[in-house]
């Protein structure tokens, strides 16, 4: 079977917008600092790419946060305590999703390119329906518009499990899912695109996993960059990703190798 790539499906936060994915990430912190728990940065980011009331499950299950938050509170945190946290998170997400919707470096040359070749766009998140009506809104007004949005709360799980992806593939019309690419910067991404059975990308630069602000990546010696990107690039491929770019201006020509090595597969079959 021919396995061209006919669909590549994008995350959001922090492979195709806001650069480092600092959206959510503040406002994890934000939401926990209001009931005198202090998380880190890399706590508020290491489940990242789960729908987000399954992120603050996922940090409230973490065993230093569960012993600070007893300590505090006389108990760990309960599944009430969970959804009081998301009510507090929601309408924070919704005072800030605006602001945080411009293309990360490369997205808009890399998806016009991939579009050219005849390939369709395809989109997952771990922001609910509305959350991402409000940065797709705001990135269209910017230059990036995929073809088909679904988000976690239109399907009865979100990430790692592959629900969205599918609901991409039917959106978009492509079938088998052999013949799909999942592009996102955490460990949640490459989870769903194995899952889906697609071939799975991991993307560094502006990544969740990197977890820098352009100005710091651009103002940080080389040395110490790269030894960072190199521990990215670790990780996304210790999660499973087929393969790991640095920045979507990777993407178009790895595409091509692809296709090309498919095409050529298939002529001597």
């Amino acid at each position: 079977m021919n396995n061209r790539i006919k669909g590549v499906i994008f995350d959001w936060a922090g492979t195709t917008v806001d650069y480092g994915c600092f959206a959510p990430v503040n406002v994890f912190i934000e939401v926990f600092r209001k009931r005198g728990v202090h998380i880190t940065l890399e706590e508020a980011r290491e489940p990242m790419g789960l729908l987000k009331i399954d992120h603050i499950r996922a940090i409230c299950q973490m065993d230093r946060v569960t012993k600070e938050w007893e300590g505090l509170h006389g108990e760990e945190p309960s599944e009430v305590d969970v959804r009081a946290l998301y009510e507090d998170f929601e309408p924070m997400m919704f005072r800030v999703l605006e602001n945080y919707a411009e293309p990360i470096p490369h997205v808009l040359e890399a998806v016009e390119d991939i579009r050219n070749k005849g390939i369709k766009i395809g989109s997952t998140t771990g922001y609910t329906k509305e959350m991402v009506e409000v940065v797709a809104r705001e990135a269209k007004k910017k230059g990036y518009a995929p073809d088909s949005i679904v988000a976690s709360t239109e399907v009865s799980s979100g990430r790692p499990l592959p629900w969205m992806c599918y609901a991409n593939a039917m959106n978009l019309g492509v079938y088998p899912m052999q013949q799909m690419m999942k592009v996102g910067d955490t460990t949640s991404d490459m989870a769903e695109g194995l899952n889906a059975g697609m071939l799975t990308v991991g993307v560094v630069k502006g990544s969740s996993t990197l977890g820098l602000t352009k100005d710091q990546v651009d103002a940080m010696e080389n040395t110490e960059l790269n030894a960072r990107i190199e521990k990215a690039k670790r990780v996304l491929t210790e999660a499973g990703a087929h393969y790991v770019i640095e920045d979507m201006s990777e993407l178009p020509g790895l595409i091509d190798e692809i296709n090309q090595a498919q095409e050529s597969e298939v002529a001597h079959v």
